[in-house]
C-alpha cells in the first residue's frame, strides 16, 4: 500500500487532497474490511503549497498575438487575454453569449456550474467580426473540425504551447492559464479594484483574487524601501546641520 501511495504522490504528482482521499480510504479498508490496524502515513502526501504563478508582461503578450498569422489563433488568444476566460469557457463560448450592445461576454455555466459576465473590448469585437465573416461559426464561436461542434480544449492549449515556442517563450513554463493570471494582474497594475477583479475571474472567495496583489510588479514598484528613506532622512539632517 506505501509503495502504491509513493506512485501516486511522487510518479502521477496528485495534489496533496487527493493522496490524503486515497489514504483515507486504504485505511477504511484496513479497520473496517480486513479488521486490522492501520496507520495514515501522512509523510507520504506533499504539504499543500501556495506558489505564485507566472505573469505574462503586456509586451509578451502582444508577441503572441503578432506572431500568430491564423486568424481563428489569434482571435483565440485576444479573447483570453482580454476577458480572462478559462480556456474551457473559451471552448465554449457560444456566438449568442456576445452582446456588442453593452459590451459584455456572458460565461454560461463556468467553474462551479456559476454563470457570469466578463468585459468585451472594442478592438477584440471588431476582430471578432471579421473573423465571423471569414469562418462562418454555427452555435459555438470556436468550432472544431466539424462545423457546429465546439473547438477542443486541448486543441487551443496546443496552439498556445506552439505559439509560445515560436516566440521563444517556451522555457518560462507559462501556459494558456498564464494568459488569464496576466489578465487579472493587469488589472490589478492599472487600479481595477479587487472585487471587480474576482466578478470578472469568477472567484468563489475574495482570498483566491488577492493572489493578484502579491504579483503586481506596479505596486510593489510604488512601495519606498524603509531603508532608503532612513538613509534619506539622515542625509537631510547631516545637510540641515552644515
Amino acid at each position: 500500500m506505501m509503495q502504491y501511495l509513493l506512485y501516486l504522490a511522487k510518479t502521477l504528482g496528485c495534489s496533496r487532497v487527493k493522496c490524503k482521499m486515497a489514504a483515507q480510504s486504504i485505511s477504511f479498508f484496513f479497520r473496517h474490511v480486513l479488521k486490522n490496524v492501520y496507520v495514515i502515513p501522512s509523510v507520504i502526501y506533499p504539504r499543500s503549497t501556495s506558489k505564485l504563478p507566472p505573469i505574462m508582461s503586456m509586451e509578451e503578450i502582444k508577441a503572441m498575438i503578432d506572431a500568430v498569422k491564423n486568424i481563428k489563433h489569434r482571435t483565440i488568444i485576444m479573447l483570453l487575454y482580454s476577458t480572462g476566460m478559462r480556456v474551457s469557457e473559451i471552448a465554449s463560448l457560444k456566438i449568442t453569449d456576445i452582446d456588442s450592445k453593452i459590451m459584455r461576454i456572458k460565461i454560461v455555466q463556468g467553474k462551479g456550474l456559476k454563470d457570469r459576465f466578463t468585459i468585451l473590448s472594442e478592438t477584440v469585437l471588431q476582430e471578432l467580426r471579421a473573423y465571423y465573416i471569414i469562418y462562418k461559426p454555427a452555435e459555438y464561436l470556436f468550432n472544431g473540425s466539424r462545423r457546429g461542434k465546439k473547438m477542443s480544449v486541448r486543441n487551443i492549449q496546443h496552439t498556445i504551447q506552439i505559439t509560445l515556442a515560436l516566440i521563444g517563450l517556451s522555457g518560462k513554463s507559462y501556459s494558456v492559464h498564464t494568459i488569464r493570471h496576466s489578465f487579472a494582474t493587469h488589472l490589478v497594475d492599472n487600479g481595477t479594484d479587487l472585487h471587480t477583479v474576482k466578478e470578472l475571474l469568477g472567484h468563489s472567495t475574495l482570498q483566491t483574487t488577492m493572489r493578484y496583489m502579491h504579483l503586481s510588479k506596479k505596486r510593489m514598484d510604488n512601495v519606498i524601501n524603509p531603508y532608503d528613506m532612513m538613509m534619506n532622512e539622515n542625509d537631510n539632517k547631516t545637510s540641515f546641520k552644515k
